[in-house]
């Protein structure tokens, strides 16, 4: 299935209902919207209330984009296979050990060989007082479009680490996933110690992740045991994860680093097309919808920019920076959250939700996706190019403040779209 038509199959309930029921008064309240159709005495056009319809925000396991290394890559073993390797819940160890190449002291390391090894129900013995839950989109650093969004669950890496009981001389984490014992195959990451034991203001904690819309992981999304990396790229956040090492190198490891990518790079501010038409009639309304990840420096806008093709760009505005963008409308916070829960509701408060409302504290949530959407109209027939983009919370516009591939793709996206008379 093609990614945008992926796309198009997620976030069905957020706001066919909002739209309908908006009224002339709630459509007022939408000073900029470009979503009121006037011919409709107030109500937004059908052919918009339509395409935002088969929006969904949460992602269901099977509809992720999935990446995995190996021949076979881990989620394609049999059940015994997995079982067999540990990549069962009933089967599943991690070590967290000190790294034999530095001077990295640990007290009590987690090992396989000492029979001290967490396994899942001590894992889950931990998630009874440390659980936590939190909003994150999965992005690959490469990649054009979103792997999925989703609400992941388990217990702060730092607790297992600490259980280790490390006492000096650590300055790193490495860590490493299951690709069937070959060198060549292992994927493997770092972080600095500090980010582990210790989260910034407003931040979530990087966390070994054992559930995915409040569903046990599959194999194919990492299970039994993922690392979730919140607010970075996908490459940090390994999934059929085995193996902790603490050390006091300095230096990353990630194999990501070894293919010429910044891997400390935090998501950026990007918007994407999910629905476009291919062609439509002059002065006729046309509705597009799309998605925006709200990465570092947050969002304040989505726009769009219809430009026909035969009129020349300026050389010297490679980012569009002087064209005629308009606003499009982003979305409110869904009724219904979609992703496989029952009746799309969440569970227990994820902490980028108030605890009383059960609403969001800030819409749109910090690294996550949010919906938008507009009614796209032209006044001459002919080949038409168009684009978005976001405009984040600091009024900077996408590609910038940092355009540069390797460090996440925030490209400006264009469609092709004929207008006829």
């Amino acid at each position: 299935m093609d990614r945008i038509e992926q796309l198009a199959k997620e976030h069905s309930n957020v706001t066919r209902r909002y739209f309908l029921q908006l009224g002339t008064a709630g459509v007022a309240a939408l000073s900029i919207s470009k979503l009121c159709a006037q011919e409709h005495e107030g109500q937004i056009d059908p052919l918009l209330a339509e395409a935002v319809s088969k929006l969904e925000y949460l992602t269901q396991d099977k509809d992720f984009r999935t990446y995995g290394r190996g021949k076979p890559p881990p989620h394609k073993l049999p059940p015994d296979k997995l079982r067999e390797v540990g990549l069962a819940r009933e089967t599943w160890e991690l070590e967290v050990v000190a790294d034999p190449e530095s001077n990295a002291e640990v007290e009590r390391p987690l090992s396989l060989a000492s029979g001290t090894a967490m396994n899942f129900d001590g894992l889950m013995k931990l998630a009874e007082t440390k659980a936590v839950r939190f909003m994150n989109v999965m992005t690959c650093t490469n990649g054009r479009f979103p792997c999925g969004m989703g609400l992941w669950e388990g217990v702060p890496l730092r607790d297992v680490v600490w259980l280790a009981r490390p006492t000096s001389n650590v300055r790193r984490v490495f860590y490493y996933g299951y690709h069937n014992d070959d060198p060549e195959q292992r994927f493997q990451s770092s972080l600095p110690i500090g980010r582990v034991l210790e989260d910034p203001p407003g931040e979530h904690p990087v966390m070994l992740c054992y559930k995915l819309n409040d569903k046990w992981l599959t194999p194919t999304r990492g299970g039994p045991v993922r690392m979730m990396v919140p607010g970075e790229y996908g490459n940090r956040s390994v999934k059929w994860l085995q193996r902790i090492i603490l050390t006091n190198n300095f230096q990353a490891n990630d194999t990501y680093a070894g293919w010429n990518n910044d891997t400390v790079s935090h998501l950026k501010t990007c918007a994407r097309f999910i629905h476009t038409p291919k062609k439509f009639k002059v002065n006729q309304a046309a509705p597009i919808t799309g998605v925006a990840q709200v990465g570092m420096s947050g969002l304040s806008k989505v726009q769009y920019w219809l430009a026909p093709q035969d009129k020349p760009l300026p050389k010297d505005d490679p980012y569009f920076t002087r064209a005629e963008w308009k606003d499009a409308d982003i979305l409110p916070p869904p009724k219904n959250w979609g992703g496989g829960l029952p009746d799309g509701e969440l569970p227990p408060i994820p902490r980028q939700f108030d605890s009383g409302s059960g609403k969001p504290h800030h819409w749109p949530i910090p690294n996550t996706l949010v919906h938008w959407a507009a009614l796209l109209k032209a006044e001459k027939p002919g080949q038409y190019d168009l684009r978005c983009r976001t405009i984040d919370a600091n009024g900077i516009a996408q590609p910038m403040p940092r355009p540069f591939p390797k460090s996440g793709n925030n490209t400006i996206q264009r469609v092709k779209i004929t207008v006829d008379k």
